[in-house]
């Protein structure tokens, strides 16, 4: 092969130097990480106790913030970002089935539980028969707060009911007459102004100011409604997705989010340490 000339070899030198730009482009952009939130705590517990964790292997966090329940799943679907954290499993698999997406949760995260609270009434048992009780419109959130109004003997729900499509016609028995309004689940914190009571998502009573511990009842949580970090089916096995979730089960997370006494009460993923 005959030796570059001087601009051939001026022409090479640039070539080379343009592909070394381009792979440092394109690994920079590979430690990118766009994750949704909605508003609630998951996106304070994640600057403070998980971001850190991940920008020591080189990621860089981008945060996005949405305002209903479907967007942030929509932008995982389209890969406009990479995870989600706001919801759990059920909500999850009904979001699925709904808008066809192909979502998957890979691990879970602290969560609020669902309470009752007013500014009416300081107790249950000052609650007045016939009084009017907001609760989340979809199904999912519905049997949540349906579940609270059983445990505290104000209604009655049908045995077996499907979760994913419970509402307030699966009730068969109402012995306190309450008048049951459905909304929009970040609405519920507003709707104290009115209402008697209102069963108020853990992330939107914390987002509104309201204390876990001024509710007048709270949830008793199971592991479906413990909320999760959600990613695309096929990115389940990925790097970036393995890394968030090894971070959550880090003994420095839950060091950090069990030295907060704002997250006191949350219902804590069965990976945390019980000492």
């Amino acid at each position: 092969m005959p030796p570059l000339t001087h601009g051939a070899a001026r022409r090479s030198l640039i070539l080379a130097a343009f592909a070394g730009a381009l792979l440092a482009s394109t690994a920079a952009a590979a430690t990118e990480l766009s994750v949704g939130f909605m508003p609630g705590p998951y996106r304070d517990a994640f600057a403070k106790g998980i971001a850190p964790q991940l920008e020591k292997q080189g990621y860089t966090i981008k945060y996005v913030e949405f305002s209903q329940g479907v967007q942030p799943n929509d932008a995982v679907e389209r890969g406009q970002i990479q995870a989600n954290i706001f919801q759990h499993s059920l909500y999850l698999e009904a979001t699925n089935k709904r808008q066809g997406f192909d979502l998957v949760p890979v691990v879970h995260v602290p969560t609020p539980p669902m309470g009752l609270y007013s500014q009416k009434h300081r107790t249950l048992a000052a609650v007045p028969d016939g009084a009017t009780v907001t609760l989340p419109a979809d199904p999912v959130n519905a049997a949540r707060a349906l579940n609270i109004l059983a445990a505290a003997g104000w209604v009655q729900v049908k045995p077996g009911v499907d979760p994913l499509t419970v509402s307030e016609r699966d009730i068969v028995a109402n012995p306190k007459k309450l008048k049951l309004v459905p909304l929009d689940a970040a609405q519920a914190p507003r709707s104290l102004a009115d209402a008697d009571i209102a069963a108020v998502q853990g992330n939107f009573a914390v987002a509104s100011g309201l204390k876990l511990t001024d509710a007048l009842k709270l949830e008793d949580m199971t592991l479906p409604y413990v909320n999760v970090v959600a990613v695309k089916r096929g990115n389940a096995s990925a790097k970036f997705a393995q890394d968030i979730a090894a971070a959550y089960r880090a003994p420095e997370f839950q060091k950090v989010f069990q030295a907060n006494p704002a997250w006191a009460g949350y219902r804590l993923p069965d990976y945390f340490r019980k000492d």
